[in-house]
């Protein structure tokens, strides 16, 4: 924010890059909340195919589809709203390179760039802000970076996307197989056409990356962060996790286990149905943030949606613009991703029913080690198509998989079996 002589401010100038149901969103904001124009001032809008884009309700705004004049206007703040990796990281360095800073709601660029960005943007007395990159309209950056700043922090579990958890705890609820839950999804504008990055645990794990990085300024490559697919998952799951006193959610977690090494993964996993995870239903975010001295404290909201999203890029403008010069340093070092610790397991099978096959695998986890400590069946399913759950208690995950290809060709499996970790407490 620059001064004039008389002591007086201006608001800062916004150049914002994209506006797709986000950028239009925060412009949104900025329009119906007048009282922030002493302190924000959007002045640039770039999109590809502008004129489609033009709207009425903002008529001083310069509308481009060419980068040029926006970056030649020299703004205060550039709000990188497009997504994507490789042109948005050349838009955010060249705008940290000549000083301007940079609020993003852009989580895959941030866990793949981050240690480089925030030392670019140190270098230039420049800030990097990306408070929508994780959790939506939820404070979790701004309350563990700074909220937390007294503690030191071990652990950090989260639900993490909002598609994921509206899929199983519909099937949870209604015991509705994934496919039709998915469509419902779809309708009601909470899974994309394709939901890939979600099902399969690429959109949560690029966010647990940025929340290590904050946590504990270490960043984690998103390729290293072990990941599973929450599609093998059925409405018999739900049942016998029901038997546990669990439920299973899509579940983001990272744990200190030494000064530069960590554990991490996402997938599903049993989590006590009482649990701040087990609870959380529809498309909201839940993490659960533990530490040395304050013991655990949990962050829960809209994690999805232009609204929530835009909520969150506005907080980080007008955080920049009560703090508008260097922020403090930070800086995230090379961390490493240990293999999982010792965990309960529990396991589904589907089988072709017919005598000797709990032994066959029982002997195929006691070679690896592993004890059995419940094995449980209900009734009312097909003898060709017949499921059955057994748990193990703490064990290695290696000796686990070893077990299981072990026994993969089997005849007696109908489909794979599925191994999800059980977690434990408030988890």
């Amino acid at each position: 924010m620059t001064s004039h002589s008389s002591g007086t401010t201006k608001p800062l100038g916004l150049a914002l890059l994209g506006f797709g149901t986000v950028g239009e969103a925060v412009a949104r904001i900025l329009v119906e909340r007048p009282e922030l124009a002493d302190r924000l001032q959007l002045t640039h809008i770039y999109n590809r195919g502008i004129e489609r884009k033009r709207v009425d309700w903002l008529p001083s705004v310069v509308w481009t589809d060419d980068l040029e004049p926006v970056f030649a206007a020299k703004p205060d703040v550039v709000v990188e709203l497009a997504g994507g990796v490789e042109a948005a990281g050349a838009w955010v360095r060249r705008a940290l390179a000549q000083g301007a800073s940079v609020v993003t709601a852009n989580k895959m660029l941030i866990a793949a760039h981050g240690p480089e960005l925030l030392l670019l943007a140190a270098s230039n007395d420049s800030q990097i802000r990306f408070e929508a990159a994780v959790g939506g309209g939820v404070p979790l950056i701004h309350g563990i970076k700074e909220g937390l700043a007294g503690d030191r922090l071990s652990r950090v579990t989260g639900i993490l996307n909002g598609t994921c958890n509206y899929v199983l705890s519909r099937m949870e609820a209604a015991g509705e197989p994934m496919d039709l839950v998915l469509a419902e999804a779809r309708r009601l504008g909470y899974a994309e056409a394709d939901p890939s990055a979600d099902l399969d645990g690429e959109d949560a794990t690029a966010k647990i990356v940025v929340l290590a990085g904050i946590a504990f300024h270490r960043h984690l490559r998103m390729a290293d962060v072990p990941r599973r697919s929450i599609r093998p998952i059925t409405s018999a799951d739900f049942q016998y996790a029901r038997r546990l006193n669990c439920t299973i959610r899509q579940v983001a977690l990272v744990e200190a286990a030494g000064a530069e090494t960590f554990h991490a993964f996402v997938g599903p996993a049993l989590v006590a149905a009482h649990s701040s995870l087990g609870r959380n239903d529809g498309a909201n975010n839940v993490v659960t943030v533990a530490g040395q001295f304050l013991g655990e404290c949990s962050f829960s909201g809209p994690g999805a949606g232009g609204s929530a999203t835009a909520v969150a890029v506005v907080s980080d403008l007008l955080s920049l613009a009560a703090r508008p010069g260097r922020d403090v340093r930070e800086a995230w070092w090379p961390a490493t991703v240990a293999p999982a610790p010792l965990r309960p397991y529990y396991i589904r099978f589907v089988v072709r029913d017919r005598p000797g096959i709990i032994s066959a695998i029982a002997s195929a986890l006691a070679r690896e080690g592993i004890n059995l400590d419940a094995v449980l069946q209900e009734p009312g399913y097909p003898k060709d198509a017949l499921p059955f759950v057994i748990t193990v208690e703490p064990c290695e995950q290696a000796a686990l998989e070893a077990s299981l290809a072990a026994i993969a060709g089997a005849d007696f499996h109908a489909i794979p079996p599925l191994a999800l970790p059980m977690l434990s407490g408030s988890q």
